[in-house]
């Protein structure tokens, strides 16, 4: 058979090509190429090609089959002035051994352990809400899932540096988001306004992590946490991780270990406030299954609704909205020749919404997960998570806990949405609320 080289898509500005439309609102935009062109789409952006894949089996075949024939987009490349070159933005044999190092601590036996100090600090969140308060659910959750996420791997408290966290966090997403939509990256070393804003919030994280690690070697303990193994972890010549190396796992593990959670819960809870139907069912189970005590991971099994609650809400608002890689090599894709150094582009936003495989998509439904359609999906229909090598390591941590928050804070908790507080959904380094989720607590 004789490949197309160039697959069907728009034909954008003669300079820009599509960077106006990906600026002004790339998720209406991808989905708007899937619409019209089908499965394999073509869009310039200045510098570059992408292909925008959208069929569950040409994604396997980019992730899975040949994921070594590529290496992360620039999306990630962009992350690495805060992350360094850690689990999340490193290839090739840097990102094999550092997977190899991490691992254990995300086996089902420690994450199972980690459960006690999910519902702790809910609990504790809780019992600081008034009846009548009005909260930002999505920055209560960030700092609950940020205390979690210290105390389950590293075994520290964040509670005097949550605020400094968070803050230096916010300002580092808002930097990404502005060099993912720029035509050219500037230099870190420019002294511009953004470069310097994203400097002094890296070197707050950088001092946090610095103490979380000079902490734990004060102490000489070895607690069996993720930080303990990479203290004491070494390579084939018998030499410790590096500062540099140590910095950049521990930075990458707490951002990713709290961000993804949070918003899972965030959305969970604003779907629910929408859908009191579905809010009720979920109710229902919880008062049948824990009968007003607080959860534990025994109760996972008959938290079934929850989950499914949890698995719809990272359908409609997946906290990672697109994957990019970069082809290393030409190879096929669809039946189309992809260049070397073609950016590759996957859209859970796009997959997840699609009506070929998702009836009625816009609409969020749990029970859905228990269809026949739902059952028989292609692999690579749903994926929040990424797949393949390179798939989230903490997923199992990361459904686990936003089942037992969710399962915590609902029988004591009802909210209400602020009826003149706009909810957007921001598609920067993960798919966030532009002005937060403002929600009226009632205690039950």
């Amino acid at each position: 058979m004789s490949l197309s080289t160039v697959p069907p898509g728009p034909r954008g500005h003669f300079l820009l090509g599509s960077l106006p439309e990906v600026r002004r609102d790339v998720l209406a935009f991808l989905s708007a190429c899937a619409r019209e062109y089908g499965d394999v789409v073509r869009y310039r952006i200045p510098g570059a090609a992408a292909y925008l894949i959208n069929h569950p089996d040409l994604i396997e075949n980019v992730l899975v089959h040949q994921y070594r024939h590529f290496v992360k987009g620039r999306i990630y490349r962009a992350t690495r002035q805060a992350l360094g070159n850690g689990l999340l933005t490193s290839d090739g044999e840097t990102w094999q051994r550092q997977r190899l190092l991490v691992q254990p601590a995300f086996h089902h036996e420690r994450i199972t352990a980690y459960a006690d100090h999910a519902v702790t600090e809910t609990e504790q969140l809780v019992g600081r809400w008034n009846d009548g308060d009005t909260i930002d659910i999505h920055a209560e959750m960030k700092r609950l899932t940020l205390q979690v996420a210290a105390k389950s791997l590293f075994g520290a408290s964040l509670s005097t540096e949550t605020q400094t966290v968070e803050t230096a966090m916010r300002v580092v997403l808002e930097q990404f988001n502005a060099r993912m939509n720029t035509a050219l990256l500037i230099p870190e070393k420019i002294p511009t306004r953004g470069n310097l804003r994203l400097q002094s919030a890296v070197r707050l994280l950088e001092s946090t992590v610095h103490k979380i690690i000079e902490e734990r070697r004060a102490g000489n303990l070895d607690r069996g946490d993720l930080l303990s193994m990479l203290l004491n972890a070494r390579d084939e010549s018998g030499n410790p991780l590096s500062e540099r190396e140590l910095r950049d796992e521990v930075l990458t593990l707490i951002i990713a270990g709290h961000d993804t959670t949070a918003l899972a819960l965030s959305w969970s809870f604003y779907l629910l406030a929408r859908n009191p139907a579905i809010e009720a069912t979920l109710r229902e189970e919880l008062q049948t299954a824990l009968g007003g005590r607080p959860p534990s991971t025994e109760d996972l099994p008959r938290l079934h609704y929850a989950e499914m609650v949890i698995k719809e809400s990272l359908r409609l608002y997946p906290t990672a909205w697109g994957i990019s890689r970069v082809a290393t090599n030409d190879l096929e894709i669809g039946g189309y020749t992809v260049p070397s150094g073609a950016s590759i582009v996957m859209s859970q936003w796009v997959m997840q919404r699609d009506p070929r495989y998702f009836e009625s998509p816009l609409e969020f439904r749990p029970g859905r997960w228990e269809t026949e359609q739902a059952k028989s999906l292609p692999r690579f229909a749903y994926f929040p998570f990424g797949g393949g090598p390179r798939r989230c390591i903490g997923h199992a941590f990361a459904w686990m806990e936003a089942i037992l928050v969710l399962a915590a804070i609902l029988p004591r908790v009802r909210f209400t949405l602020l009826a003149d507080h706009p909810v957007e959904a921001v598609p920067s380094f993960t798919l966030y609320p532009r002005h937060g989720i403002k929600m009226a607590v009632t205690k039950q």
